[in-house]
């Protein structure tokens, strides 16, 4: 299978797997992948998820080019190949549960945008990202022209879109593209481990923080500070949030449930 679903306890794990091809994403793995983020996004039993991609030299390198030619207005397609979702993780797709990017080795062009569609991301310390899209006469397709300037500093956005420059991990940690850099063997305990950490909070809590954080970014302050009460009502008449009072009074750990 291209796109291995894996579910434990309230943890997805996405895993590219295409190895053979730099785990480069075809119209029909990229399909694949998209059904089962639906999946995700739809099971009230997971609240977390992780993207990575299988073996040790690659995290994702973009849509699969062979054999296919571009397409105006968005990345690489056509050419009599299958018709790609128009809704995906990088665009369209809305999931409010948080998802962490296990970057295990080269995220170039659609791979970093896809880990830039993550809202965590952990790398191996034999990560190397980039978009080298223009230097194969392309431009980002995925959001990279978005994503990139909003997560580094404007410049160094700009220039590595513009130049295809790929950068090694602990240059993405400093400019702060990714959050922590670990051994290549501690990678996927570290995402998990994060992954738990989240679950230890109350689930609609957790989703309402990322729903109020993404759609109040491009919001006027005055609009963001009356939509987070408005997510806030949802979260405060929950069962958890009576369970997380009930628990703070009783000087327990409470118990989550999603409800």
């Amino acid at each position: 299978m291209p796109i291995e679903y894996q579910k434990e306890g309230h943890v997805a794990t996405f895993t590219i797997n295409r190895p053979e091809k730099m785990n480069a994403l075809s119209p029909d793995a990229l399909a694949e992948w998209t059904e089962a983020l639906i999946d995700f996004r739809d099971d009230k039993s997971l609240w977390v998820g992780i993207v990575t991609g299988a073996g040790e030299k690659a995290f994702c390198t973009g849509l699969d080019l062979s054999g296919s030619a571009p397409s105006s207005g968005g990345p690489p397609g056509g050419g009599g190949r299958p018709a790609m979702p128009t809704e995906t993780l990088v665009r369209g797709l809305k999931i409010w549960k948080p998802l962490i990017a296990a970057i295990n080795g080269y995220a170039l062009g659609g791979g970093l945008e896809i880990a830039m569609a993550c809202d965590i991301r952990v790398a191996a310390d034999t990560a190397k990202m980039g978009l080298p899209e223009v230097t194969l006469g392309l431009m980002p397709g995925w959001g990279g022209t978005q994503r990139l300037p909003r997560l580094v500093p404007l410049s160094i956005g700009m220039e590595m879109a513009l130049t295809g420059r790929r950068i090694d991990a602990h240059e993405a940690l400093k400019i702060g593209l990714v959050h922590e850099v670990v051994p290549q063997a501690e990678l996927m305990a570290v995402a998990k481990a994060r992954a738990e950490k989240m679950c230890e909070s109350a689930p609609l809590a957790v989703w309402g923080v990322k729903e109020a954080i993404l759609r109040g970014y491009d919001m006027p302050l005055e609009e963001g500070l009356k939509l987070e009460p408005e997510l806030g009502r949802n979260v405060h008449s929950s069962k958890d949030f009576a369970e997380g009072r009930k628990a703070f009074q009783e000087k327990r750990k409470p118990n989550y449930t999603g409800e």
